[in-house]
């Protein structure tokens, strides 16, 4: 049932395309632009065509099958395009500090605060010389 409805929608929405570059629309003609068969152009436009009654039934039958479309694709299962993707956690968002906190990790909890690292190598964790002038 699901694949014939597709397969109609295609169909109709090929025709409805078709159908709708074959109209001729108002004032189509070059008279019209320059002033020429006002009366055409804002009077009434007379009985509808053969071709506009198709169109309307044509979009018609479109709008019904892309709604049914819709219904059916919500109650089919595993219709979702991230129904077969694993979930991912994700980590623990990072406390931004608080206006006056001092920098570092001073407003973590104790367990997951951090030692200061200290540089190593010659000359580590002394004050830089002043400069002499």
């Amino acid at each position: 049932m699901h694949t014939l409805i597709i397969i109609l929608h295609v169909i109709v929405s090929i025709f409805l395309v078709i159908v709708v570059l074959l109209q001729v629309g108002k004032g189509a003609s070059i008279g019209s632009t320059f002033g020429g068969s006002s009366q055409a152009l804002f009077g009434s436009a007379g009985p509808a065509t053969f071709l506009s009654k198709i169109t309307i039934a044509c979009a018609a039958i479109f709008m019904l099958t892309s709604l049914y479309l819709t219904y059916l694709s919500g109650r089919m299962p595993g219709s979702s395009v991230m129904g077969g993707v694993p979930a991912v956690k994700s980590a623990p968002a990072a406390q931004t500090p608080q206006p006056g906190a001092p920098p570092g990790n001073a407003g973590q909890p104790a367990e997951q605060q951090t030692p200061a690292q200290t540089p190593a190598g010659p000359g580590a964790g002394q004050q830089p010389a002043a400069d002499k002038k």
